[in-house]
């Protein structure tokens, strides 16, 4: 068995080919390609292992080499620390402590979702950027009409039928101003559009329709954020316990306890920042549709602090979606089950 180490950038792969007593084979670099890497596995000398970095070029190259290796594995880059903390680093010797990490059995691996679900998350994530700019669209429109002097109903202002009647009628909208509303609210119309679309096919999907269905039979998850715990969590079963699923999601602070001292930390930054967000979004509405979860946050909020509030909600909602993830059933709370 042979054990490569690659390190990846945009353009380059720099290479290093190991043998299980730390032999060294071959080294060098090869352009990011398709083309380039299927010449470079040809001239392989056998059957090997691979470790790469986790980067945005990651996912591609794993996919077309995955077939061609016996294993491999993609590494957690703040575990690296044989790279991120070397006193001297390139891309040579970056290939060289992967190949050695991976043959010592050292090696931190990261969790590498299936291709299928990778898809599905990018198009969840493009979603999300659709919608940011949305609320950027609504916000210039009304600070245009601010900058003019312009009065308008802020209730009403993004609801298509006001919005034509208000062009229409109001005086006050100077005419080198309507040609930039206009535009604004087709923008607006377009990028809701394919926001609803997008949205809408994601919750059709095969593989994801009967998991957001169950996962929305929780109080206060709607189809957005059932549809962030599927893709973002990928397969519960690698996640042992709740607290590994809560520490997951960044809904716990570090840890630092020392000679007997334990001190509270901030909320951890090794985290899901996708699915953090959604959850203490999900969290600050969820109290006003379920009563267990209403006197959870009373109970956290006679402490004094509002933010601890929010964030015991939001890891009760991830025990919730645990739990309904692993037994594929709807959601029955513990007062029905009682009844």
């Amino acid at each position: 068995m042979y054990y490569i180490g690659l390190d990846v950038h945009k353009k380059t792969i720099s290479y290093c080919i190991k043998q299980a007593d730390g032999t060294l084979v071959r080294e060098g670099m090869i352009a990011a390609t398709r083309a380039a890497l299927d010449g470079w596995l040809r001239g392989l000398p056998g059957p090997w292992t691979g470790a790469l970095e986790a980067t945005l070029f990651t996912a591609w190259i794993h996919d077309h080499l995955a077939g061609h290796a016996a294993a491999l594995k993609v590494a957690h880059p703040l575990r690296l620390r044989a790279i991120a903390q070397a006193k001297k680093k390139n891309d040579r010797i970056d290939a060289a402590t992967l190949a050695d990490c991976l043959r010592c059995g050292f090696f931190p691996e990261s969790y590498m979702a299936p291709r299928e679900i990778r898809e599905l998350r990018r198009s969840l994530r493009y979603r999300n950027l659709l919608v940011r700019q949305l609320v950027q669209l609504k916000n210039k429109t009304a600070g245009l009409l601010m900058e003019d002097g312009v009065t308008y109903n802020k209730a009403k202002l993004h609801q298509p039928g006001y919005f034509h009647d208000f062009l229409a009628t109001s005086e006050e909208v100077s005419e080198s101003l309507r040609p930039l509303l206009e535009l604004n609210r087709s923008l607006l119309a377009t990028l809701a559009r394919t926001e609803r679309a997008l949205l809408g096919s994601l919750r059709r999907h095969p593989r994801l329709a009967a998991r957001v269905k169950r996962l929305e039979s929780i109080p206060a998850i709607g189809p957005v954020t059932a549809l962030t715990w599927a893709l973002e969590i990928g397969e519960i079963g690698r996640f042992s316990s709740i607290k590994k699923a809560i520490s997951y999601c960044g809904l716990c602070g570090d840890e630092r306890n020392s000679a007997g001292v334990a001190r509270r930390m901030p909320l951890s930054k090794q985290r899901n920042r996708h699915l953090q967000t959604m959850l203490i979004e999900c969290a600050k509405v969820a109290p006003r549709w379920d009563e267990q979860l209403a006197q959870l946050h009373a109970r956290e909020l006679e402490r004094g602090n509002r933010n601890r509030a929010t964030l015991a909600v939001a890891r009760q909602l991830v025990a919730y979606l645990v739990a309904v993830d692993r037994r594929s059933e709807e959601f029955h709370s513990t007062k029905e089950n009682a009844a």
